[in-house]
């Protein structure tokens, strides 16, 4: 009977065993739980996460580093301790989620023919969001770095002229973008695009706008004069701001700018710095009243400007006496945009290869129009003097490589670390030498390997770390070199 039993059990135990294993994958597949995500989902979080993050981090880091604003407390990034990020200056991981989770999007694309439209649009975000790593930290890992689960999960540093260059990198990507657009004749339309609402014509627009945006940043070291020449005279890139590669912020969550939710008092810690109010000042420019308040303490509706990187801790400064950021960036947040890259951006881009003799075209023409469009875009009007007076393309007081340069720079707050990546590259606008300086006085000109890199990345990290003087802010991309 004992023998019985226990032959009983052993076939029940095979049988079971066999079935297990047969249908294990059904059986322990959660149907509320898809091991996959949509890439319309995908596309959506992309396109929303990087552009609320970026938004985020151009307020409270990019704006210190071009002088837009500066801070009155946590303010050790504001002094050029760019190690020390503090309520925000921290990008890294930034870029590298959504690069990861964009990748996924383009992996899907290419093996899963109902998602074939997703190609061209994700092509065109890699290359977006890797033109700004890179111009910010200048080696970084790409080639290797999208893909751990099936590829290395300690990438090496490919250098900046192969990220921009090389087959895969930047303006390769945005050629092969364009080319799957272009070849799609699905009828599956394009879904969670929440830049361009699956315009795919928008989507083309918008990567030629960022590869006259890139090869003009890259020429200085290569040769790019007929490739912008090509693209000026084809004429199909974002030239009004209704093409505008953005999307709107919103009064309520969850699509408010996140300033508008945090506590006041890390919102009150930005104030308006002194370098934006000579320059605004300095050219009447009534965008002032649009940008910033009134500093509470004046009896007239003036503005009141503080010096970059002060010593909050032996320096002791009233709220009131200095201007707040205007009711855009709090009070009334719909009418704030996420900025990926606008007309006025392309205009000034343009009018700058103009005045360099890098195309033929009108400088004059092209730089009046990006003032118009960026009066526009920031929602204010434009004076009829304004392009006359001390904004008029030919002054006694500035270049007119410094004007566009310096309206490029006005209308770029908040928006990521433009500004200040602009001004390394050009020198424009004069910024100030800051109040109290933890670099020994110099503007840096990248950002640092955050620490997590040291530790999950160590020898990549080292080589790296080693080509920039220990990590140093100091020592400038290839681009600007």
């Amino acid at each position: 009977m004992k023998k019985n039993i226990l032959y009983i059990i052993a076939i029940l135990s095979l049988f079971i065993t066999t079935s297990c294993t047969k249908d294990f994958e059904e059986i322990n597949t959660n149907p509320n739980a898809p091991v996959t995500v949509q890439p319309s989902l995908l596309l959506r979080q992309v396109i929303y996460n990087f552009g609320e993050e970026m938004s985020y981090e151009g307020f409270v880091a990019g704006d210190l580093l071009a002088q837009h604003r500066t801070a009155l407390d946590f303010n050790l990034f504001d002094r050029h301790a760019l190690k020390s990020p503090q309520l925000g200056g921290n990008p890294w991981p930034v870029f590298y989620t959504n690069l990861r989770d964009n990748e996924i999007i383009l992996n899907q694309s290419r093996t899963i023919d109902a998602f074939k439209v997703y190609e061209g649009p994700a092509l065109i975000l890699k290359a977006y969001m890797a033109a700004g790593l890179t111009d910010l930290f200048g080696d970084v890992p790409y080639f290797e770095a999208f893909n751990g689960v099936n590829g290395t999960v300690t990438p090496i540093y490919d250098s900046q002229e192969d990220i921009y260059t090389n087959e895969g990198g930047i303006l390769d990507n945005l050629d092969e973008g364009i080319t799957a657009i272009e070849n799609y004749n699905d009828a599956i339309p394009l879904e969670g695009d929440i830049l361009f609402n699956g315009d795919l014509q928008a989507w083309i627009r918008f990567a030629n706008a960022l590869k006259i945006k890139h090869l003009l940043r890259i020429s200085g070291k290569v040769d790019t004069s007929a490739q912008l020449q090509a693209l000026f005279d084809d004429d199909n890139y974002i030239k009004t701001n209704a093409q505008n590669a953005i999307f709107n912020f919103t009064n309520s969550d969850p699509n408010s700018f996140r300033l508008a939710q945090l506590r006041i008092g890390d919102f009150n810690n930005f104030v308006l710095s002194e370098t934006m109010e000579d320059i605004l000042v300095g050219l009447n420019d009534p965008r002032i009243n649009t940008l910033f308040k009134p500093f509470s303490n004046s009896n007239s509706g003036a503005f009141n400007g503080l010096l970059n990187g002060i010593d909050a801790t032996s320096t002791s400064v009233t709220l009131a006496d200095y201007s707040l950021a205007g009711t855009a960036f709090r009070e009334d947040t719909s009418t704030l945009d996420a900025n990926f890259i606008t007309a006025w951006e392309v205009h000034f881009a343009l009018a700058e290869a103009a005045e360099r003799g890098i195309i033929t075209a009108d400088a004059q023409v092209l730089y009046e129009t990006g003032v118009t469009l960026a009066f526009e875009y920031w929602n204010t009007d434009l004076p009829s003097d304004y392009l006359s007076g001390n904004a008029n393309f030919n002054t006694a007081t500035a270049t007119p490589l410094e004007q566009i340069i310096t309206q490029k720079w006005i209308a770029n707050i908040i928006n990521g670390y433009e500004g200040w990546v602009e001004y390394r590259r050009t020198g424009f606008p004069n910024l100030k030498s800051i109040s109290a300086s933890l670099n020994n006085d110099i503007l840096p000109v990248r950002m640092p390997y955050p620490p997590e890199e040291e530790a999950l990345n160590a020898d990549n990290y080292a080589e790296a770390a080693a080509a920039t003087d220990n990590n140093s802010i100091n020592v400038p991309v290839w681009w600007d070199e």
